[in-house]
């Protein structure tokens, strides 16, 4: 296969965005299809890691980011009735001297548009009301189509599937097959701070309890709050994978909980509501010139904060890889150094539910208890787990 001049990327989310900016710095014309009428994120927040931080450095949006930032000084999890600290680890400068860059929380709508903005300024071309039907790969053809719902077809060198774990390019490559449903649901909002009750610290802060959590933390210079408040549920009725929530079943939810949480909750007007999806591993990322990204080939629960991390890191090293080797190369190249780590991190990811949600009783209160104690008389084997996520550097560390 030849060298790539031409991509175009199904999705304009975090990931697509990325994808797109990093192909466009090397060279590549790129085109982006977005099915909705205008470019926009659902308004919630975002734990930006180091690990990402050094992706979106490299891509030269960090400095126009920084005005939206807010730099957390600790990660902390909490229990849910007494408010006592089981994890306490230094974030902010701390982390910042530790990984090589800060760890930030943005507000998705700010990181989306300051991609968008920043792709406009290299050329990339974005097509909105371009909703994605499949692709056509041909061995006796040039070129790989994507085709749209409405007949268009925009031709390329390669396809990417940035589109999310309901993917159409992966439906096509792979088989049609619904995504898991975990068994939990999430609640997200954001309250302005103006707004609040009742103090809540400059932590990015989970609250441990039976059946569910809770996560908050401040956005945009601390003018706002986020909160994520996760539910076990047997099951999801709804055909949508996303709803605006009862806000009144969220306060009742999470009325017993320590008061920062309860009276937190008491703050917020409305609320949406997400069934939390999972697929199992993929067994390929590409097939012919097609390529799958983020959510697309490796969705996860969001209990590591590195969903959005995850498609970064991934934009990044696949545009690397294809503007270094010709295109079956670049994409076997890219899987081979993307999926281990992906994996390892869906993997870390689910394994924190049962963390969070004292999953065992008292012996799930124990788990806790144990992370407490080496905490505090063997702090290096807390942190050691997190470097390996946060350290990571893939705009050095590419082979």
């Amino acid at each position: 296969m030849s060298q790539v001049n031409r991509v175009v990327i199904a999705g304009a989310g975090i990931g697509g965005l990325c994808a797109a900016l990093a192909l466009a710095k090397r060279g590549v014309k790129v085109t982006v299809c977005e099915q909705t009428a205008c470019l926009g994120e659902v308004g919630a927040g975002l734990q930006m890691s180091p690990n990402a931080m050094k992706v979106l450095r490299k891509l030269g949006v960090a400095d126009e980011l920084q005005r939206f930032a807010f730099v957390p000084q600790r990660a902390a999890i909490r229990d849910y009735k007494t408010g006592e600290y089981f994890l306490k680890s230094a974030l902010g400068e701390s982390a910042e001297a530790r990984y090589g860059a800060p760890y930030w929380h943005l507000h998705r709508a700010d990181l989306h548009q300051v991609l968008a903005e920043a792709c406009s300024q290299v050329g990339v071309e974005l097509v909105l009301n371009a909703a994605v039907s499949g692709y056509r790969d041909s061995t006796e053809s040039n070129e790989v189509c994507l085709l749209l719902d409405d007949g268009r077809e925009i031709g390329a060198d390669l396809v990417v599937g940035a589109d999310g774990i309901r993917s159409k390019v992966r439906e096509q490559m792979l088989g049609i097959e619904r995504p898991t449903f975990m068994g939990q649901v999430a609640w997200r909002g954001v309250i302005p701070a103006r707004d609040l009750m009742v103090e809540v610290k400059p932590d990015a802060c989970v609250w441990a309890g039976p059946g569910r959590h809770f996560v908050s933390y401040y956005l945009r210079g601390g003018d706002e709050v986020n909160f994520v408040a996760v539910e076990e549920r047997s099951d999801w009725q709804s055909e949508s994978w996303r709803e605006e929530g009862d806000v009144e079943e969220l306060k009742k939810a999470f009325a017993d909980w320590h008061p920062e949480v309860s009276e937190l909750v008491k703050s917020a007007s409305s609320t949406f509501l997400w069934a939390l999806n999972g697929r199992d591993e993929l067994p390929t990322w590409y097939q012919g010139r097609v390529v799958l990204l983020g959510d697309a080939c490796h969705p996860m629960l969001p209990f590591m904060a590195q969903g959005a991390a995850m498609a970064i890191e991934d934009a990044y090293v696949l545009a690397e890889y294809v503007s270094r080797y010709t295109l079956n190369d670049a994409l076997r190249k890219y899987e081979q150094t993307r999926k281990p780590r992906a994996t390892r991190i869906q993997q870390m990811s689910k394994a924190n539910a049962g963390l969070y949600h004292l999953q065992g009783g008292v012996f799930g209160k124990m788990k806790l208890k144990a992370l407490q104690a080496a905490g505090r008389l063997v702090p290096e084997v807390i942190q050691a787990k997190l470097d390996k996520v946060y350290g990571f550097d893939v705009t050095a560390d590419i082979p």
